[in-house]
């Protein structure tokens, strides 16, 4: 990569002229890219020691199909910024793509330059969470009950467990447990992830739905290494807090509980990310 180039990034969709048309696109704006025609050889890419900035991935693509691309990232410890470039619109493979690490899902049919800006406010958050982690001075660890964030590697640990967290998920554990009991909105929540004042989902509210998708994704985390963790809180109509909930003994919350979820939509979620 040049001093001139703004990043790498890694395309893999299976049709040819999309390929090539935005790959052309890109390299004029100042990126340089490298691009895959399915999800095998970029994942040979990755097992090689090949690196990106952000990997712009198609959803419905030859015998491995985009989801299944992102999970053999994510359970290879490859943790590079997805965008889902896709022609698929129900909401519920956007919020299956978020809930399975992927951090944003754009529409094939939106103009080039939201797709710009969509890259553009990844690359300035992993700019400023480098830059924070930098200034952050001998506070390196936070801690809260059985919870432990190691602030310079973004690990994060539960009754001495480690959670495999991505960074986004991270950080959504950050804001709350740095402002325990304290109620942190939908809005606040979701502007971390994609950058203030950004919209999606359908409705003035529909980026609830993908706030919800992180949440069932982070506590599931947790439960995987303690299955009475109930330390995350809903406000209904409002957001989420970090709650007194303590792990072992602590009765297990349902995430259909949550306000305006509910077990259809999640089994919905669940199936889409299984398709």
């Amino acid at each position: 990569m040049t001093e001139t180039t703004i990043a790498r990034i890694a395309l893999v969709d299976d049709d040819d002229l999309f390929r090539e048309s935005l790959s052309l696109n890109l390299g004029d704006e100042g990126y340089e890219v490298i691009t895959f025609d399915r999800g095998e050889p970029a994942l040979d890419f990755f097992a090689a020691g090949g690196s990106v900035d952000i990997v712009l991935l198609d959803w419905r693509m030859p015998k491995m199909d985009g989801i299944d691309v992102l999970r053999q990232m994510r359970a290879r410890g490859i943790d590079a910024p997805v965008i889902f470039l896709t022609v698929l619109s129900d909401q519920i493979y956007e919020e299956a793509a978020l809930a399975g690490g992927a951090l944003d899902f754009v529409e094939k049919s939106r103009s080039l330059s939201i797709l710009l800006k969509r890259m553009r406010l990844i690359l300035d958050g992993i700019k400023g969470g480098a830059e924070e982690a930098e200034g952050a001075g001998p506070q390196t660890v936070h801690t809260l009950g059985e919870l432990e964030l190691r602030l310079d590697n973004s690990r994060a640990f539960w009754m001495g467990k480690r959670i495999d967290l991505t960074l986004t998920e991270f950080n959504i554990v950050k804001l709350m447990s740095t402002r325990p009991e304290e109620d942190v909105s939908y809005r606040e929540i979701y502007d971390l992830v994609h950058g203030k004042g950004f919209m999606a989902g359908y409705g003035p509210s529909g980026y609830r739905a993908n706030v919800r998708a992180f949440i069932k994704r982070i506590r599931q985390k947790f439960r995987a290494v303690d299955a009475g963790f109930a330390c995350i809180e809903n406000y209904p109509g409002f957001g989420y807090r970090w709650g007194k909930g303590e792990g072992g003994t602590a009765q297990m919350r349902d995430d259909s509980r949550d306000d305006d979820a509910s077990t259809a939509e999640d089994a919905l979620i669940d199936g889409a990310a299984a398709d």
